[in-house]
């Protein structure tokens, strides 16, 4: 009887931590429409001494920036190019030139 009463009990945990795991949420630390910066991207980008380019416009995520402001790639990290606009620094997609995240 005291075995059936452990399995019992077992088959229970099992079954509740099942369950628990399946309504675990996980939450995104970027702000909505940004994406989480490798660290050597956002220290590379704030170390650079780069001019700032005057824009006539909103600078926010999804702006796509005109061919005309100079972008620069980021070194050994394909997918991040950078400039500063405005005297903020922002990361764009280096085909696009649509700002993916504007540094702070």
């Amino acid at each position: 009887m005291r075995k059936t009463m452990l399995a019992t009990a077992a088959v229970m945990l099992t079954v509740c931590s099942a369950a628990f795991a399946q309504s675990t949420v996980v939450i995104d630390p970027a702000p909505t429409g940004s994406v989480v910066l490798p660290g050597e991207v956002r220290t590379y980008v704030m170390e650079q001494q780069t001019p700032s380019v005057v824009y006539d416009g909103d600078v926010i995520v999804g702006t796509t920036l005109p061919d005309t402001v100079e972008i620069h790639t980021v070194p050994n990290m394909d997918g991040y190019a950078y400039t500063v606009v405005n005297e903020r620094r922002v990361i764009v997609e280096p085909k696009t030139h649509r700002v993916i995240q504007v540094l702070e």
